[in-house]
């Protein structure tokens, strides 16, 4: 078995008494007795590319463990099932999911389908009385989001969005660097996001089902990113948009947007997501005393980065077996990542998006 098994997340007590996780390096220490507590049972919802990454994923995880299926396509279950060994009784269809309430083989459902459905599949989970995890963005705007959160806690279930970074080694080290004020009073923040999309039928670029076009699908890290490494909200933003190919990239599908941040302490941050341009996956981050360089900062593979103390050497383990099994430690022992990953903050990613899209339409600063 792979040597990521052997990874424990250490924990500590704060003053305040509520568990958080340990440092960087503690968080891959290896354990020298196997982990006994209790296991997350999840369910795939969305068998694609992502679900597909996600459940390859929780093949290494300790405390998250892939128990069923949902999906719209009988094929995909059949294969499913015959590469993780799930029963009948834990496989369902987008109209008889609801019968989750009635399995208590499963905890928890991963929503890994177009953003333009997470909300309603969401809500439904809740109300099976399951745990939601669900990816991001949440929704198709704000609106939405705060719909899910609503629903989540009328059912008394948790609802968590897929914030992998959150918990990903380099990223976590930067984050409590700048918060033990080794940058000192932070600047000015750039993220770039972006990649060159193909196949023009696919549902991201509908907007129907996707909720937008690059700022739904890889933006939102930029805006994220600009939020942890800064660690303060925005209190503005503005934005420009630029449209090369409107027969691809049709009305309500932005191709690339230029945004601007604006923070109280007066630091403001400078983003670019995009649908046409290759090699953008960069962050960088100035403060009084330091800064940080992130290249690819947040693909899937390792994490490059630097700071003015040096190279970033913290090990890379998949992002998604430490974010699954982080979820697990956090909806059963309340173990909270060092960035929080609950509805909340979605709801906050989605405010700015929907702020975004409003100056690039109005070309005016709107306040958050």
């Amino acid at each position: 078995m792979s040597s990521r098994r052997n990874f424990i997340e250490k924990l500590s007590i704060t003053a305040v008494g509520l568990p958080l996780l340990h440092s960087p390096a503690q968080l891959f220490a290896s354990s020298t007795e196997p982990y006994d507590g209790p296991i997350l049972k999840v369910a795939i919802m969305g068998l694609g590319s992502y679900g597909t990454r996600v459940a390859k994923a929780m093949e290494d995880c300790k405390r998250a463990k892939l128990v069923g299926v949902i999906s719209g396509t009988p094929s995909k279950i059949k294969k499913w099932q015959s590469k993780y060994n799930l029963p009948d009784k834990n496989c369902y269809n987008y109209e008889n999911f609801d019968a989750i309430k009635d399995n208590p083989d499963i905890d928890a459902v991963y929503v890994i389908t177009p953003n333009g459905l997470h909300k309603d599949q969401s809500i439904r989970v809740a109300e099976a009385g399951k745990h939601v995890i669900c990816e991001k963005p949440m929704g198709v705007n704000a609106e939405e989001g705060q719909a899910m959160v609503d629903a989540c806690n009328a059912a008394n279930v948790k609802l968590l969005i897929g914030y992998r970074m959150h918990f990903e080694p380099k990223t976590v080290a930067v984050i409590q660097m700048r918060k033990d004020g080794a940058f000192g009073e932070t600047k000015f923040f750039q993220g770039q996001s972006g990649f060159t999309i193909g196949d023009p039928t696919q549902w991201r670029l509908n907007k129907e089902l996707s909720g937008g076009g690059a700022m739904m699908d890889i933006g939102i890290y930029s805006i994220n990113g600009a939020r942890y490494m800064l660690g303060e909200e925005p209190a503005w933003v503005t934005a420009q948009e630029t449209k090369t190919n409107p027969e691809k990239f049709k009305e309500g599908i932005d191709e690339t947007i230029q945004f601007q941040m604006g923070f109280p302490s007066g630091a403001v941050a400078n983003c670019l997501s995009t649908y046409n341009m290759n090699n953008l996956d960069r962050f960088f981050m100035t403060g009084s005393k330091g800064f940080v360089e992130m290249q690819p900062s947040t693909g899937y593979g390792p994490i490059e980065g630097k700071t003015h103390k040096g190279k970033l050497t913290q090990p890379h383990v998949t992002h998604q077996t430490l974010q699954m099994d982080g979820m697990a430690a956090l909806i059963f022992e309340g173990v909270q990542p060092i960035v929080p990953v609950d509805g909340e903050e979605g709801v906050k990613d989605m405010k700015i998006i929907d702020a975004i899209f409003l100056a690039a339409k109005t070309r005016d600063k709107v306040m958050l």
